[in-house]
């Protein structure tokens, strides 16, 4: 068993022909570029690198910032056996194969291996459990790298034996740093290349926070690269389109929602239009977008301008009648006219108070005056007695209780000042007035059907 996966468990050094990634991996703490907060002066993450100390770590960022590289440097100070798998390729046989031959290499008094297991969030529960009991007795050192939000992809079971993570996209400083030390270093092109500021700034933009797609970036514009200056036409002839940090199904994709979201709700046109951007550029679905703005039309703009909600159902009917990318314009239509038209939550507060009160309380009967009485039995059982027809008197508001004598009191509709709901909230105030007038003595109101 002590040998079992021994390929995976060395990790080969870069050849001339590895990509640059490979070869300017960082070897050391001190080569690392960005995660500032894991890994500066008092960061967590060094402290428990440099005194070797791990058991069960969950890395969680987006690609190229740093994650298996870090593992990599853990497995060095520790001494370790470094055994990289991915739950994307790799079955839980294999997994089980690895952890049974950590556990015997510990029980024999030798040093437990470190299993770095990619993409952990592809593991179902029953695959993450398969874990548990390694990781309790301490027979292996785990590091499990996911780009998902753990909250929602691994198990409480898991998250609770294991110490959180968090890395962040790098700045543009520390991929400067990277960019220029791979045009500089031996490993990488050893002063070969001279990169042009504007050529630099393309890469930075590329790059989108990912050390990895810089340098690749970097790598294939010094392949195409007709001299030995890579500028601005290089970079963009190498690179042809800028690829974008999003993902349809995970953690960006709820980001960029909310971001649209919020900024319309706090009535930013451009913040809009660009979120709106990012999300159609990254692929997104159209229909999930006008599914939103739809809601948004509701919930944060409502009666205060009553068209709003209009212009969503017309972006949504343009999105199913032409699809992409013709549908992008009534998008951005619709985006624009709901973050500068007057905002109200009435509706979405009103609503809420009301399904608390249907939670919350006992279920309240209709009263007897507001039910139908089609037929002479329910009439004997006093079903629509008291009822007033509101077409009956004059203002068109019978002085009557719609509500359960129970929630007589409940005022769940409460507009604001702004927009159209300032004149809806002086009209309301007069109908309320009118419906808690007391009624006029019985015979002298009439009664509709």
């Amino acid at each position: 068993m002590a040998s079992l996966f021994e390929p995976e468990a060395r990790a080969s050094e870069p050849t001339a022909e590895s990509p640059l990634a490979d070869r300017m991996r960082p070897r050391t703490l001190d080569e690392v570029a960005g995660q500032r907060k894991l890994l500066g002066k008092d960061g967590p993450l060094r402290a428990a690198i440099e005194k070797g100390m791990c058991r069960s770590f969950l890395f969680w960022g987006p690609p190229g910032t740093g994650k298996t590289t870090l593992g990599r440097i853990l497995s060095e100070k520790t001494g370790a056996r470094f055994v990289h798998l991915s739950a994307a390729l790799t079955g839980v046989k294999d997994v089980r194969a690895v952890l049974e031959a950590s556990r015997f290499r510990w029980r024999s008094g030798g040093r437990p291996d470190l299993l770095f297991l990619d993409e952990i969030h592809r593991f179902n529960r029953a695959q993450q459990d398969v874990l548990l009991s390694y990781l309790e007795e301490g027979s292996v050192m785990f590091v499990g790298a996911t780009t998902e939000n753990p909250s929602f992809a691994l198990t409480s079971a898991l998250l609770s034996r294991s110490q959180l993570f968090p890395f962040e996209p790098l700045e543009e400083v520390d991929l400067e740093t990277l960019i220029d030390r791979a045009i500089a270093d031996p490993r990488g092109f050893g002063g070969a290349f001279t990169l042009t500021e504007k050529g630099r700034q393309l890469l930075l933009a590329v790059a989108d926070g990912d050390a990895r797609r810089a340098l690749t970036a970097l790598d294939l514009a010094a392949s195409v690269a007709e001299g030995t200056t890579i500028d601005e036409d290089t970079v963009s002839h190498a690179v042809q389109r800028k690829g974008f940090r999003y993902d349809r199904a995970g953690d960006e994709h709820y980001n960029m929602i909310s971001a649209l979201h919020k900024s319309i709700r706090n009535s930013d046109p451009d913040a809009a239009l660009y979120w709106l951007a990012r999300m159609l550029e990254g692929g997104e679905d159209p229909r999930f977008i006008a599914r939103r703005l739809l809601r948004v039309a509701s919930e944060d703009v409502g009666l205060a301008d009553p068209r709003g909600i209009e212009q969503a159902v017309a972006a949504w009917k343009a999105v199913e009648v032409m699809g992409v990318p013709e549908c992008d314009l009534a998008l951005a239509q619709a985006a624009v006219y709901l973050s500068v038209a007057p905002k109200s939550n009435a509706l979405y507060v009103g609503l809420a108070a009301a399904k608390e009160d249907v939670v919350n309380r006992p279920v309240e009967e209709v009263p007897l005056h507001m039910r139908n009485a089609p037929t002479a039995m329910m009439q004997g059982l006093g079903y629509a007695d008291g009822y007033l027809y509101a077409h009956d008197f004059p203002e068109g508001v019978a002085p009557m209780k719609c509500l359960p004598d129970e929630l007589a009191d409940r005022t769940y509709y409460r507009p604001s000042t702004h927009g159209s709901e300032q004149a809806i909230g002086e009209r309301l105030r007069r109908l309320r007035a009118l419906a808690n007038r007391e009624p006029a003595p019985s015979g002298k109101d009439g009664r509709g059907p």
